[in-house]
């Protein structure tokens, strides 16, 4: 996904959800504050955008308009996942964090980002084998500091995985990325 389809999408959560404001927390958030992200973190061809009132009504509304497979998805080639907020584990404040992208449409549009942070925390909350490889993307390109990671595993509330084995998890893939290479020879 692209900057400019996330901004597409956030315009069409938007006009569906009559509302001016929705939020976007899957990985695509990525590029509220990096929208020159590298490919390797712009894989996902979805977009999990809940609406601003957090109605699970709307958010039915929003994916079943825009999500996999609706004539939306046919058109443009990337689709909304309409969720309820709930649907991740964030950090305490995350709301707080948030990057505002303006979906530059006709009527008002804005997707508050989850912030890379907070974003990297809930990837490792969920600690699937794709949402380990965004975040060890993430500390080797250097778009998220190890050290604020590891407090904004500490702000995770309710997750199956304690906070310690996160932080192992966090330790040892930043001892990996940053070891240094060895010299060759000659």
């Amino acid at each position: 996904m692209t900057y400019e389809q996330l901004q597409h999408a956030i315009r069409a959560a938007c006009d569906v959800a009559n509302e001016e404001e929705v939020i976007v927390f899957g990985s695509q958030a990525v590029l509220g504050k990096y929208p020159d992200a590298s490919e390797d973190l712009r894989q996902s061809m979805e977009a999990d955008i809940a609406p601003a009132s957090n109605d699970p009504r709307v958010a039915d509304q929003i994916d079943g308009i825009l999500g996999e497979d609706s004539m939306f998805h046919a058109t443009h080639g990337f689709y909304v996942h309409g969720l309820t907020i709930e649907s991740a584990l964030l950090p305490r404040g995350w709301e707080r964090r948030t990057v505002p992208v303006d979906g530059c449409g006709p009527s008002p549009s804005v997707g508050r980002c989850v912030e890379a942070h907070d974003l990297a925390a809930s990837k490792l909350a969920a600690f699937r084998e794709k949402d380990r490889d965004f975040v060890r993307t993430l500390l080797a390109e250097r778009l998220v500091d190890h050290r604020k990671l590891y407090d904004r595993i500490g702000q995770l509330q309710g997750s199956s995985i304690p906070p310690e084995a996160l932080r192992r998890w966090l330790d040892a893939t930043v001892a990996e990325i940053y070891r240094p290479r060895p010299r060759e020879p000659g």
